[in-house]
């Protein structure tokens, strides 16, 4: 009898599997009890029309690649419900985000930070190892927390912008020059430059939505990346300076968005110390390298 339990347990579990961890218990960010609804008084400039238009632009990249691999990508746009988080799901062959309007209403979102949310969702599904794996240590569906962080900015978010008045997107921002030196270092081309820095703007907004959710009083900062170094991967939820420095790095990463990463190979189409790179790496607090 316990063996039929487990069985079915381990089918059900298989059915309908969850991320942004395995068992589907938190999303984008841990648990939280924050309720934004419709009716509530927001300086967030995102509205429904908004909210639609940002998810619709990424899915239109990649509702075709996702089908290219004989999957299918859907979207559950809950813009009425105020949950303060996002998350990703498949069930079979059909690969879902679910996206929140109590998260696109929270006063520390811009337009580019929840489009960066979109792209981390999607980024579970197809952002490349490291994965997530089980008790046992096998790799699961799901690209890890700080992978699918990074993916956003290294890849999707590029797409997603490329040929946009970029310009006019940062003239409402003050982007720190630290970002801007980087960002110009980095790239010769302007609208690469350009899009590095509302990469960077965006890791900024969504980290500080994480600073507010874990009641942190410590702001995430460019200059002050986080110091600690995993001794292996760590699959969950990193810090919020680790975060910000994930999103900032895979900003400033030199491979084109054009290069794919890979599902198993963590160093396939991203920046690696092993070849030399000093920008635009994954984080030492998230991520171990198999070599350094």
């Amino acid at each position: 009898m316990l063996r039929k339990v487990l069985l079915t347990t381990t089918m059900l579990a298989t059915t309908a599997s969850f991320a942004c961890t395995v068992d589907g218990t938190k999303g984008i960010v841990e648990d939280n009890n924050l309720w934004i609804g419709t009716n509530a008084k927001s300086v967030s400039t995102i509205d429904e029309a908004q909210f639609n238009a940002s998810i619709d632009k990424v899915m239109k990249i990649y509702e075709p690649i996702v089908a290219a691999e004989g999957k299918t990508l859907e979207v559950n746009r809950n813009w009425d419900d105020g949950t303060v988080n996002a998350y990703a799901s498949q069930t079979g062959d059909t690969w879902f985000i679910h996206m929140f309007g109590g998260l696109a209403r929270h006063e520390t979102i811009t337009s580019d930070g929840f489009e960066l949310v979109v792209c981390h969702e999607i980024g579970h599904h197809i952002g490349g190892a490291p994965k997530k794996t089980s008790w046992m240590g096998t790799p699961r569906w799901a690209t890890n927390e700080g992978q699918a962080d990074y993916w956003a900015t290294l890849k999707c978010l590029r797409k997603s912008w490329r040929g946009e008045d970029h310009a006019a997107m940062l003239a409402t921002m003050t982007v720190p020059e630290v970002v801007v030196n980087n960002c110009n270092a980095q790239f010769s081309d302007v609208e690469d430059r350009l899009i590095c820095q509302r990469g960077a703007m965006a890791g900024l907004s969504t980290a500080k939505l994480f600073q507010a959710l874990r009641n942190q009083s410590t702001e995430p900062d460019f200059e002050t990346p986080d110091s600690n170094e995993v001794s292996r991967h760590n699959h969950n939820h990193p810090a919020t300076q680790c975060r910000l420095d994930t999103y900032y790095n895979g900003a400033l990463c030199g491979l084109s968005e054009m290069v794919d990463v890979d599902q198993e190979d963590v160093m396939a189409g991203s920046c690696n110390r092993a070849d030399g790179e000093s920008l635009g790496n994954r984080p030492l607090c998230w991520f171990k390298p198999e070599a350094l």
